[in-house]
């Protein structure tokens, strides 16, 4: 794409006769440089002599039959629908200024026209109107062949025009670009007799492609919502890997199976920097846009079409089958436990990739599995990291709901409004800004699953009884709406507060709490899981190698006794990102001491700070606590000198969001830390 300088977009209409003298000694091969003509001019004059455009053609080639026309249009109806109320502006704005409004297609076709009645009927004389294609090869410079080709708003006045029979106009267009990749998708032109010039007409284009582009935004964010509403029944937390594609061949969202799994077919595709598969894209119809072309790693029969409820396809489902694949990779996420070989055959099935030697998780698990075959609410108790979803989703494959949904909502760092909207869903037009159609809640998405709320102590005091009303009544309300719906699926909790406490202080309600917590699993963390640390390390060094090609690697001894003496404040999650850290930091086959982080290398038992603290932070010794609340304020005090005071680094090492984290600090009155820290 060519960069026009700001200076080079807007034609001058007094160089008029200077330019038409550049264009005949351009023409008869005798030009000299000239100061009247644009550099953009000039590029476009040289692009159509190598093309063979004739000079002396009077107009764009004869319009498409009309069935051909209504083809194309059919091919970009979303691109018309999204811009028929603009056109429709140009039709009442655009009268009697002697000017019209064209919109085009990617191949320079007018798709539609609007404007002055009068300049319609001059237009046609040199075929400008819908079905003409009006690039570069075919018409020479001007405004809609000439922005396509540079991908730049332009303006082409009068003699800058390559064609003699198109002299007597001036046009200003700019490209239409899909808001998600920048892909072009069409273009728009404001066209009039030269007398008719303004530089106003370009910033007319610009805008008016700025306010379809917002308008194929919102669609295709609609588009999206649908399509994961569509495709949530298959992501309950099975063994397969699953990547969903949207209709343009965007992944839109995986597990952290399929991305373990990709790693281990050897898939270049890199999910923090999405690209498009082309042959994953399907029309407006729902119709394949390519037979073919599919990347090596995918084969044809794991693809699914996801479906909308009104029958047509929204995009496409891949699914990689782990057995099938012969891929041993772990389903585990920052949350997850420890994953040994050959230990998973003694737990239970639904727990099968909870793999630890502790005695007290083993009685965690075995507690969990025999709970999973009621259907009354279990609260799992334990801190930030320690594998609190990874027992919910055991819970749900051991339940009777097994077969059914898996759907979890963190309900920390959310508003109340986004909160509830969350949870319950809307109708259509329940307030101002409410997404066409209304929203499915996680409640009722959840219906005949399991529905995991983590972080539930964060719940805002007035929206308890709400939901305390839900499980009582199996029925639902939408935002905004009079009529019940039913609904029918096991809630699992999860929270690292002390909820009687919060009781006692008259932060959460205590008919809710006990509604909640009718059954509840305290799940150790990981420094009192004697054993597991050097497990998940071995299990941590063998995935990260694979899946960045680092080759075969190991932990020197002396690293493996450092890691089993330090405390874990961000348990599994901690642990699985030091050790990808040491892994990409260290060259060596052997990763020594030095690649430790700092927090580790002063680490001499486990009885040590959680965080190597700022002196007079923090006091020496085991972390003494006499409550969750009291533990969790001390965690997040050493956070807060680990990370010298940086609250955003902070969050992130307790897993937890940022908002979550200002409003823990005003709780428990830390902001004297931050700034002694800081100071310091």
């Amino acid at each position: 794409m060519t960069r026009i300088p700001e200076g080079q977009r807007f034609s001058d209409p007094g160089n008029d006769a200077m330019i038409m003298a550049a264009w005949e000694r351009f023409l008869d091969g005798t030009r000299r440089p000239t100061d009247s003509l644009r550099s953009l001019v000039d590029g476009s004059w040289q692009r159509c002599q190598q093309h063979n455009v004739d000079p002396d053609k009077r107009s764009a080639p004869p319009p498409v039959e009309a069935s051909t026309l209504a083809a194309m249009k059919q091919n970009h109806s979303e691109l018309l629908e999204v811009s028929a109320p603009i056109m429709a502006n140009a039709r009442d704005f655009l009268a009697e200024t002697g000017t019209v409004m064209a919109l085009a297609d990617t191949s320079c076709t007018i798709l539609t026209m609007e404007g002055d009645d009068p300049t319609l009927g001059v237009a046609e004389n040199i075929h400008l109107l819908p079905g003409a294609a009006w690039s570069e090869r075919l018409c020479g410079t001007n405004a809609i062949g000439t922005a396509l080709a540079v991908g730049e708003p332009v303006q082409i006045h009068s003699a800058e025009h390559y064609c003699a029979g198109i002299k007597r106009w001036t046009c200003s267009a700019t490209v239409i670009r899909h808001p998600h990749d920048g892909e072009i998708i069409g273009v728009v032109d404001v066209s009039g007799l030269s007398e008719s010039y303004s530089r106003q007409s370009l910033a007319l284009v610009v805008t008016t492609a700025s306010r379809i582009e917002s308008k194929v935004a919102m669609r295709e964010m609609e588009r999206r919502y649908q399509l994961l509403d569509a495709s949530l029944p298959r992501w309950s937390g099975g063994t397969d890997g699953l990547v969903l594609f949207d209709r343009r061949g965007f992944p839109v969202k995986a597990n952290e199976i399929a991305q373990a799994a990709m790693s281990a077919l050897g898939a270049d595709l890199d999910l923090a920097a999405p690209r498009r598969i082309p042959s994953l894209a399907v029309g407006e119809r729902g119709e394949p846009m390519q037979d073919s072309g599919l990347p090596a790693w995918v084969r044809k029969e794991w693809l699914e079409p996801v479906i909308g409820k009104n029958g047509a396809r929204l995009g496409t489902l891949l699914v990689l089958p782990l057995p099938r694949l012969g891929c041993t990779v772990a389903g585990e996420s920052a949350r997850a436990l420890s994953r040994e070989p050959g230990k998973a055959q003694d737990m239970p099935a639904g727990f099968s990739t909870v793999i630890t030697r502790d005695p007290g998780l083993r009685d965690a698990v075995r507690k969990a599995d025999q709970l999973a075959r009621s259907k009354v609410p279990v609260l799992l108790l334990g801190e930030t990291g320690a594998g609190k979803e990874e027992f919910a989703q055991g819970l749900h494959r051991a339940s009777p709901f097994r077969d059914g949904p898996y759907v979890a909502l963190n309900c920390g760092g959310l508003s109340r409004e986004l909160l509830a909207s969350e949870l319950f869903g809307y109708v259509d037009g329940a307030f101002t800004g409410a997404r066409r159609g209304g929203l499915v809640g996680k409640i009722e998405a959840a219906n005949g699953g399991t529905l995991f709320l983590d972080e539930i102590g964060e719940m805002p005091l007035d929206l308890q009884p709400h939901l305390l009303r839900v499980l009582e009544q199996s029925e639902i309300y939408r935002l905004g709406e009079n009529v019940p719906r039913k609904v029918n699926f096991r809630l699992v909790a999860a929270t690292n507060r002390d909820l009687r406490k919060e009781v006692a202080d008259g932060r959460f309600r205590m008919d809710f709490y006990y509604r909640v917590a009718v059954t509840s699993i305290r799940i150790p963390p990981l420094r009192d899981r004697k054993g597991d640390v050097r497990a998940l390390a071995e299990h941590f060094v063998e995935r990260f190698s694979k899946q960045h090609e680092l080759g075969p690697r190991r932990l020197d001894d002396d690293v493996i006794t450092r890691l089993d003496a330090y405390a874990w404040p961000g348990n599994v999650r901690e642990l699985r990102n030091v050790i990808e850290s040491m892994l990409l930091m260290s060259d060596d086959e052997t990763v020594g001491l030095d690649a430790l982080p700092p927090e580790l290398l002063g680490a001499a038992s486990a009885s040590e700070p959680l965080f190597s603290a700022v002196a007079g932070t923090v006091p020496s010794g085991a972390l003494q606590v006499n409550s969750m609340a009291e533990g969790e304020a001390e965690l997040i005090r050493r956070a807060i000198a680990a990370t010298h005071g940086n609250l955003t680094r902070a969050a992130r090492e307790l897993a937890i969001a940022k908002s979550t984290l200002y409003q823990k600090v005003k709780l428990y009155g830390l902001e004297c830390d931050i700034f002694r820290v800081r100071a310091s």
